[in-house]
């Protein structure tokens, strides 16, 4: 059998292509956004920051826990709020070193203290705007209907309160139990990241943030804009030369959450829109975004520093008895404190003053 070959000269060639009309579509979607990375000066200054919003926080807040337990015998509710918002807040402190190491070298750490740490982010922010939530109730309750109960009864259920607060805040926090250390393919450092394969990890992803904004925000914070709205009306309203200082800590008080931690929950529920499809995702949008989600992120972290300013240094309560704890070590006379009483005593008759703030 005789085999048969053929071939093309140039002419048969441009015939072939001159006949090929399939077009391919260019998907700028699929092309990975090149990582936009902070400049050495930046990321050296954010340590810097983490490091001293670390002291601060463990300083003021430990000397806060000092000041409460110290008086454990009266306290009130309002007490107990504050001391486990403390808590919470130096169980934070604790993570900044490990993010002031991590924007200098990368995650240097394992992918156990990436989650551990992880976690104790969370957990702090969620029990922090949670026991914010209770704080405003107490305030709405004692001011708004002069509300009375039994010290020991009251001590009780607060307790009970606050370990369900705790408990919620770590079960809104165990998504974040994905993360993992992860090395990027354009880059030598190891981050600490969210590691998800697979199109129905994403949509779980999704849906547990969007519960985590609800609950873990949006109603807590409604509470505070409700509790504390009524409250400042009703102080407004009562005649005592400390309504204004009472308004003005509590307007402290909702400025102060809104200002460190609004911009980062505002930042991280568009990344969610965006994750869920609802935004068209561009490399114009993405390099912005992860911008402010470390900006916003760095502005929430000055919270737990602020907080015993807030709630602890500018009450009359707790100058009182940091006074008489500074007294009782022989760190000052016992002049100030005398003087100190008069104006709490006053305090009291306004009746303004059944919390610690």
């Amino acid at each position: 059998m005789e085999s048969q070959s053929f071939t093309l000269d140039n002419e048969d060639w441009g015939d072939v292509f001159a006949n090929y009309s399939e077009t391919y579509s260019f998907d700028q979607g699929a092309v990975p956004c090149a990582r936009s990375v902070n400049t050495e000066s930046v990321n050296t200054a954010m340590a810097v920051m983490y490091s001293l919003v670390c002291l601060l926080a463990m300083a003021g807040n430990v000397l806060v826990m000092i000041v409460i337990l110290h008086n454990r015998r009266t306290m009130s509710s309002t007490d107990i709020y504050l001391l486990h918002l403390a808590i919470a807040d130096v169980l934070f402190a604790i993570t900044l070193p490990f993010s002031a190491a991590d924007v200098i070298n990368g995650w240097l750490f394992g992918d156990a203290m990436c989650k551990i740490v992880s976690v104790l982010k969370e957990v702090n922010f969620y029990s922090g705007i949670l026991l914010l939530a209770c704080i405003s109730i107490d305030r709405f309750l004692a001011i708004v209907y002069s509300a009375r109960t039994n010290k020991l009864k009251n001590q009780f259920l607060t307790n009970v309160v606050c370990g369900g607060v705790w408990l919620f805040a770590i079960l809104l926090s165990l998504p974040i139990l994905v993360k993992g250390v992860f090395r990027p393919p354009d880059s030598e450092r190891i981050l600490c990241y969210e590691v998800l394969d697979g199109k129905s990890s994403a949509k779980w992803r999704v849906a547990t943030r969007f519960l985590r904004h609800i609950a873990g925000f949006l109603i807590p914070l409604s509470i505070m804009l409700f509790c504390y709205s009524v409250t400042i009306n009703r102080v407004l309203k009562t005649k005592g030369f400390q309504k204004q200082k009472a308004m003005k800590v509590i307007i402290a008080v909702v400025l102060a959450f809104l200002i460190c931690w609004l911009p980062y929950n505002i930042t991280v529920f568009i990344d969610t829109l965006i994750r869920s499809k609802i935004i068209n995702e561009t490399c114009e949008m993405r390099n912005p975004l992860d911008k402010a989600l470390f900006a916003t992120e760095s502005l929430g972290f000055l919270h737990s520093c602020i907080n015993p300013i807030l709630y602890a240094f500018i009450g009359v309560k707790f100058r009182r008895n940091l006074i008489k704890i500074l007294v009782t070590k022989g760190i000052i006379k016992q002049g100030p404190i005398v003087k100190y009483g008069r104006s709490v005593s006053t305090t009291s008759e306004s009746g303004l003053t059944s919390t610690t703030i």
